[in-house]
């Protein structure tokens, strides 16, 4: 069994929990254990621990954020020590990107991040979208292990050297312990607030910048986006100046039914919508959920880019039926 350690910046803990769940069906058949920090029991020496633990992974897993490259710990030590034991041969170093932040340049760019190009977990429509495919990088360096590891061999009676299905352990031996142990988190309506407030400033962005695009694109197309106020926004196509498409978005009121973002074909009402998200979480992390219209799994918590892309295909879906 492969041991794999995770380096992270402890706000970030969430999105670990959540990784940590999606690595279950690689623990399940007994081709990882897991360890991080939160393990270390009172009593046991903190950086004796982590250095153990580091210095006998077969997988380093540093989760990438502004706050782990900022974190001189995660970065001077643990970072430096992971990149040493990489170019070793000791073990395989796998950075998986969760936010967006200047990683490129830094000395452990050089490595094949987790996801596709490196697109970081809050810019997957979902989490759960962007931790499959870490999922996927990990079983990947496991089969790598697993084809270049030595055969474990017992010696029979007649003293031939037999090679058995034996499973490799290349870590000590650990007492056991479930990887299962996040509990709820009580998310406040400052919380709540503060998400909303940074998703629909993240949305109206992400109609102004897609529509420039858009136009620059296709000629003959013209674009129109008006930010009404902090609350609301307008967007338009136009073919050859007559209007192609059009919509209207808007924060909903606290206990309003039409849901926390509000989308209509007809502009803002305020009355009536076509589509909206709610603000929720699950017990981890907060995120959006289609409320009206639909068309996104409701078990999976959608980013604030999940979100943006959800409500700009009702938009561009209605000017390519136009054309």
């Amino acid at each position: 069994m492969a041991s794999l350690v995770f380096s992270y910046a402890h706000a970030d803990e969430e999105l670990r929990n959540e990784l940590e769940k999606h690595l279950s069906p690689l623990k399940r058949m007994g081709r990882i254990s897991t360890w991080h920090d939160r393990r270390i029991v009172p009593g046991e020496e903190f950086e004796g621990q982590i250095d153990q633990h580091f210095a006998e992974a077969d997988i380093l897993l540093p989760l990438i954020s502004s706050d782990f490259i900022a974190s001189d710990y995660c970065y001077e030590i643990e970072m430096t020590n992971a990149l040493q034991r990489h170019e070793r041969g000791e073990a395989i170093v796998i950075p998986v990107i969760l936010r967006p932040c200047s990683w490129q340049q830094l000395p452990f760019g050089k490595l094949l991040a987790a996801t596709v190009d490196g697109k970081s977990i809050t810019q997957f429509a979902s989490y759960d979208e962007g931790f499959v495919q870490v999922v996927d990088a990990v079983s990947r360096a496991l089969d790598k292990l697993e084809a270049t590891a030595p055969q474990p061999t017992t010696a029979s009676p007649s003293g031939i050297v037999i090679p058995t299905d034996a499973h490799v352990s290349t870590g000590s031996s650990r007492e056991p312990r479930s990887s299962n142990l996040a509990i709820p988190r009580n998310f406040t309506d400052l919380d709540r607030d503060r998400a909303l407030r940074e998703g629909f400033d993240y949305l109206a962005r992400f109609f102004e910048n897609s529509l420039e695009e858009l136009k620059q694109r296709n000629p003959g197309l013209e674009t129109n986006f008006h930010r009404r106020d902090a609350d609301a926004f307008e967007s338009t196509a136009y073919l050859d100046g007559l209007q192609a498409s059009h919509c209207g978005i808007w924060r909903g009121k606290r206990g309003d039914m039409l849901g926390d973002i509000c989308f209509s074909a007809s502009g803002i009402s305020e009355k009536s919508c076509n589509a909206s998200v709610s603000i929720t979480n699950n017990g981890q992390l907060i995120g959006f959920r289609p409320l009206i219209g639909g068309g996104g799994p409701e078990d999976q918590l959608l980013t604030n880019e999940g979100m943006a892309e959800h409500l700009w295909d009702l938009f561009i879906t209605h000017l390519r039926q136009r054309r």
